[in-house]
């Protein structure tokens, strides 16, 4: 009999790493995907030894032409059956758009919204067959709103907000459940790698992954949308009666660059 696993992409650092730590935390097996091999393997053993659960590592660049068709082929070649799929694998970038390499932002839609909807869409099937199964997809506030000098990353989450909402719908009754984590600011590589300038942001607007991570968890099967944080959750709400208009110049202001 196959042995039921949840599988999570981008496993090696922030929110990804967390989740993977707090699944195993109740006694989920699991297997991790990212790119840096040293990383998955220490998670791995770390996990083994803390919560006597089997860690798998599997190393894929799931930008690549194929990498999730793969990926869900070496999950079966393995023995495992994906009872959780977290979509976890993703990054943003930050700039004007006209002054930003076209690639890199095609890369970031490729990822960000159609490599989690393939795996989604390869794993799916089988759950709704088994009449269980999670499917969890990391969005973003950003999701909420226009994204000046981050608009590719911001409708990429904007993508995945609908997208998981709207099979939620479809799904309702079948033993699957859908959730769309919408973090804020967390303390992760993100802001490093996406060369965001969040020195203005207070303290007090920060999450940590470990406690995004707790309540993404916690909120399965209570419904599809999750924002993380009481005071993230007042701020969507109040962007519904706020012109979208508006909210693009407010946004811009925050976030555009100081060369821009």
């Amino acid at each position: 009999m196959a042995q039921e696993v949840a599988l999570v992409t981008g496993a090696s650092s922030g929110i990804g790493e967390a989740l993977a730590r707090r699944i195993a935390r109740d006694g989920r097996h699991l297997v991790l995907v990212a790119r840096r091999a040293a990383r998955l393997e220490a998670l791995a053993r770390e996990l083994g030894d803390t919560h006597g659960v089997g860690a798998h590592v599997i190393v894929k660049d799931l930008v690549r032409p194929g990498a999730p068709r793969e990926l869900v082929e070496e999950v079966a070649r393995r023995g495992f059956t994906v009872d959780w799929l977290v979509n976890n694998a993703g990054f943003g970038t930050a700039g004007r758009f006209d002054r930003l390499p076209v690639e890199g932002e095609l890369d970031e839609i490729r990822l960000n919204v159609e490599v989690l909807v393939e795996l989604t869409g390869r794993c799916l099937p089988a759950m709704v067959a088994r009449k269980a199964g999670v499917v969890m997809n990391i969005a973003s506030m950003g999701a909420f709103a226009p994204g000046p000098y981050m608009a590719t990353y911001a409708a990429t989450k904007a993508f995945v907000l609908s997208f998981s909402e709207g099979i939620a719908a479809e799904l309702g009754g079948t033993g699957v459940q859908v959730l769309c984590v919408c973090p804020g600011f967390t303390r992760t590589e993100f802001q490093e790698k996406a060369a965001v300038d969040v020195s203005g942001v207070p303290g007090f607007a920060w999450m940590s992954a470990d406690a995004v991570a707790d309540q993404a968890v916690r909120a399965v099967g209570r419904g599809p949308v999750l924002v993380n944080g009481a005071m993230n959750n007042v701020m969507t709400a109040a962007l519904r009666f706020v012109p979208r208009g508006m909210v693009a110049r407010a946004v811009s202001m925050f976030l555009k660059p100081r060369e821009a």
